[in-house]
């Protein structure tokens, strides 16, 4: 199996694309986790988001299927830019396999020494830890799973405030 990096800004994203992004999100989170929440937020296109992704593109069946995948959000304006991870999973049969550290380290080269937030799920407070990330917050319930709100502020000087 060959694996390949992709990433796109929102309004550029074909409709396979977007539609393998969207089955895989809603394979993990809804099925998966048997969590119900609003996947189609509004956000996916906008020309301010960027997708990162890993598809296997080995062997004449496989198709280009999105295996793993981020969501990667500007959130401040040119004086305060600011990111936001979200959307972030792997497709069960192919977790542990370092295929969001590698989608993480894709999407930190594109936030640079600008400030960055995530809402972890609790129990991977550690992995994004391993990031730069740090909890910023009471852990909080949101559709009916535990999450952390994580920072990883700017970088000024050659170190993190």
């Amino acid at each position: 199996m060959t694996l390949a990096l992709r990433h796109s800004w929102g309004p550029d994203l074909d409709a396979a694309t977007l539609y393998g992004l969207l089955r895989l999100r809603v394979d993990v989170f809804v099925v998966e986790q048997a969590c119900p929440y609003p996947e189609l937020d509004g956000r996916d296109l906008q020309p301010t988001t960027q997708h990162f992704w890993l598809d296997d593109t080995g062997g004449q069946d496989s198709g280009g299927q999105v295996i793993s995948t981020l969501r990667l959000m500007l959130e401040g304006g040119s004086a305060e830019r600011s990111f936001r991870i979200g959307r972030v999973c792997t497709r069960a049969s192919d977790r542990g396999r370092g295929h969001s550290t590698r989608l993480m380290h894709a999407a930190l080269a594109e936030v640079g020494e600008h400030p960055c937030r995530l809402s972890a799920q609790s129990y991977l407070a550690d992995m994004y830890a391993r990031h730069g990330f740090v909890v910023d917050g009471p852990e909080f319930i949101e559709d009916g799973i535990a999450h952390v709100p994580m920072a990883r502020l700017a970088l000024t000087g050659g170190t993190r405030r």
